[in-house]
């Protein structure tokens, strides 16, 4: 009885074995298992345009055997720091640029008021007035 089990036993392993594997022949009911795809990005950063929120939502790294593959990570991160750099100094740039144009129009502003402020001054002053004729009427021109 012992060896009947023994071999029944090494029978439905072996049968196991063989369809698991895809080796049961073309009767069982499925081809082969399919060919492993490569893991690499399916789709890899854009290079001709800037990066934008939804390249980097799509961004799947590669895996490899003990996590991501680390030349295709470090390439992204790396592109990923360089642009994000390249924003924050053109952004800074801006704001300078903002913050001078800001400068000089309360420059402006600030001279305008002076001259205008001037004016005015200059209109209420007593010192300039008009020759009068000999009833006190200014003369017309």
């Amino acid at each position: 009885m012992f060896w009947f089990l023994l071999i029944a036993l090494v029978v439905v392993v072996a049968a196991v074995t063989l369809a698991v594997a895809g080796g049961g022949g073309d009767g069982g009911g499925g081809d082969a298992l399919p060919e492993a795809a490569h893991d690499r990005m399916a789709w890899p950063l854009p290079a001709g345009r800037a990066l934008g929120r939804a390249d980097v939502e799509a961004l799947r790294l590669p895996l490899a055997l003990r996590g991501y593959r680390m030349a295709e990570t470090d390439d992204a991160l790396d592109r990923l720091g360089a642009e994000l750099a390249e924003r924050d100094a053109r952004i800074a740039e801006l704001e300078a640029a903002l913050a001078g144009a800001q400068a000089a129009a309360i420059g402006v502003q600030g001279l305008l008021e002076r001259e205008s402020g001037a004016e005015e001054h200059e209109q209420e002053r007593p010192g300039k007035q008009e020759p009068q004729d000999s009833q006190g009427k200014g003369k017309a021109s």
